[in-house]
């Protein structure tokens, strides 16, 4: 077990200390595990109802990051998955309970509604005027079949901002008690679990999942689901969650509905959009209006990887709620979905270099440029799995993938490009590196490409191998002028610039154009051996430092290898 922490048994103390280290609205009553306003004292004297939720701690930011002014009072943190006592409820209810009353919103887990119960009951002993709600929007669990009764989950959430909403607005205790009560059915919430989650106390996951599969319907304290299944996209499981949600809450077509997409704590957030996006198209799909959404971890299960999805039926009075002010740190801005995918066409692109398009290349010559093209761009593709491992041990792992996404590019687009102009040709191919490589790859070698068909275009040769030569040393100038490299860096350019000096020599001595891109390559090989023994200054490379060393520079591998490909065009025409 690999955790942040300082000890497994004051994980939830260290965190309430910090999070009242950490925001001056709030305060903590640390022997019961209580977060509450700072303003707890005027909040009881202002005629407003006070709200305590709360719970085991583990599904963080709940309950505590709701903890402010338009929703929770206060919040009560029991140890990781384990129900605060029935004394720190009461704690909480005696320190911020005042002539208006408090309302307790508590999930329906059996030991939070009998610790949250027997505190309201001695409360109203005391009394002072307390009620409370449970949350129970779990549909995974069909009716009957647990005498428990359904789970609370995330909808949750939805609860306390509706109640912290109406509190505000000055909503007296059995109005807002009334209002939470008739809202509470109105929800539908479920879940699908990649991982399982490891709570520190017990050091070991709670359950084990194949790398292949997922628990749908599970519930947040690691508990296993309904059912076992193998994963599918992302569509096929948020159309499934909303599917089991439209038929267990009966929601007909045409009914508006909020729609919260919940991460479980180990679920990035751009999959947690991926899952929203689906979710949304799965509403339509059943005939819903989402008029609002929200995505983010409400409420975790430490660090589970997976999601739920939450609905309720919407009206203009929920929407109000919802978007109604708030200062508690974790409640994340509404959103309204398009009902459609909004995008934007750029401007078209001025005329390619200028309006001009450069040395004209006769029908053999465009052969050979058609081939040479063709040959490089394989040469990518089939070096994708050896470059991502070398760029792997030393980077970030991605350049054989940039590398083949680009040859990809321009193997799709061959047909079109002015072979006649290669000038032109090299233009085009430059646009499309630098729309289909992302990384430092994809700037580099648009702007060799394009230096070099700039050269060809303003030389205006008859594109012998001095030509080339030229327009080479010119794209490896571009590398330099943009990326800051130079020799010995331990970049592309390790490779490149002796190629460029091999290639001029060899123009100048009158080879032909074969002989003259054998003697590249060799050199290029040899500058790219050559940085196994460079110190890294440049590029990723460079964060690994002396671990890059013994390891040939992927970018350079990658010039020797598409360099390579090369002489052999001239020999088979």
């Amino acid at each position: 077990m690999k955790k942040l922490i300082n000890a497994p048994d004051a994980v939830t103390s260290d965190m309430l200390s910090a999070l009242a280290r950490s925001d001056n609205r709030l305060l903590i009553e640390p022997d019961h595990g209580i977060v509450l306003r700072a303003d707890y004292l005027a909040h009881r004297e202002s005629g407003k109802v006070a709200l305590i939720s709360g719970g085991g701690s583990g599904h963080e930011p709940a309950h505590a990051g709701y903890v402010g002014k338009g929703m929770l009072t206060a919040a009560v943190a029991g140890e990781v998955f384990t129900s605060p006592s029935v004394d720190a409820v009461l704690a909480a209810i005696r320190l911020v309970t005042g002539p208006a009353g408090c309302l307790l919103i508590v999930k329906n887990y059996t030991g939070d509604r009998l610790n949250f119960g027997v505190a309201a009951a001695i409360a109203r002993g005391e009394g002072l005027n307390v009620a409370m709600v449970l949350v129970d929007d779990d549909i995974a669990i069909p009716a009957g079949k647990s005498r428990a009764g359904a789970r609370g989950l995330a909808g949750t959430v939805l609860v306390h901002k509706v109640a912290g909403a109406s509190a505000e607005a000055g909503t007296s205790l059995d109005a807002l008690a009334a209002e939470v009560q008739t809202f509470v059915p109105q929800i539908g919430t479920m879940g699908i679990g990649l991982s399982a989650c490891t709570v520190p106390a017990a050091g070991k996951p709670s359950f084990v999942l194949g790398d292949g599969e997922v628990e749908y319907g599970l519930g947040i304290h690691g508990e296993p689901g309904v059912s076992r299944e193998p994963i599918d996209t992302a569509d096929a499981i948020a159309a499934r969650l909303v599917g089991a949600i439209v038929a267990a809450k009966q929601i007909p077509a045409g009914k508006p509905v909020v729609l919260l997409v919940n991460g479980l704590g180990g679920t990035p957030p751009a999959e947690l959009a991926i899952v929203a996006g689906s979710a949304v198209a799965a509403c339509g799909a059943h005939g819903l209006h989402v008029r609002r959404l929200l995505v983010g971890s409400f409420l975790t299960a430490i660090e589970m990887a997976g999601c739920s999805i939450t609905l309720a039926t919407a009206s203009d009075a929920l929407i109000e709620r919802l978007e109604a002010s708030t200062e508690a740190s974790a409640w994340l801005p509404v959103l309204t979905p398009s009902d459609a995918s909004r995008t934007v066409t750029p401007p078209p692109p001025a005329a390619a270099l200028g309006g001009t398009t450069g040395p004209a290349a006769d029908p053999a010559a465009q052969k050979i440029f058609d081939a040479a093209i063709r040959s490089v761009a394989k040469a990518l593709i089939e070096a994708e799995p050896m470059l991502t491992a070398l760029d792997a041990k030393v980077g970030d792992g991605d350049l054989g993938i940039s590398m083949m996404r680009g040859a990809q590019a321009v193997l799709g687009v061959i047909d079109t490009l002015d072979l006649a102009h290669p000038a032109a040709a090299l233009e085009q191919v430059s646009s499309l590196l630098r729309r289909n490589v992302g990384g430092t790859s994809g700037p580099l070698y648009a702007a060799f490409s394009l230096a070099v068909a700039l050269s060809l275009r303003d030389d205006g040769g008859a594109l012998a191998l001095a030509d080339w030569a030229r327009a080479f040393d010119s794209g490896c100038r571009a590398v330099m002028d943009l990326g800051g490299a130079g020799k010995g860096d331990r970049t592309m350019l390790d490779a490149l610039l002796p190629a460029a000096e091999a290639l001029a020599k060899a123009a100048s001595e009158g080879v032909s154009a074969g002989e003259g891109l054998s003697r590249a390559v060799q050199a290029a090989r040899a500058g790219t051996n050559e940085t196994a023994r460079l110190d890294p200054r440049f590029g990723r490379s460079s964060y690994v430092g002396d671990r890059a060393i013994g390891h040939v520079d992927p970018g350079a591998e990658a010039v020797t290898i598409w360099l390579g490909a090369l002489p052999g065009i001239f020999v088979n025409q």
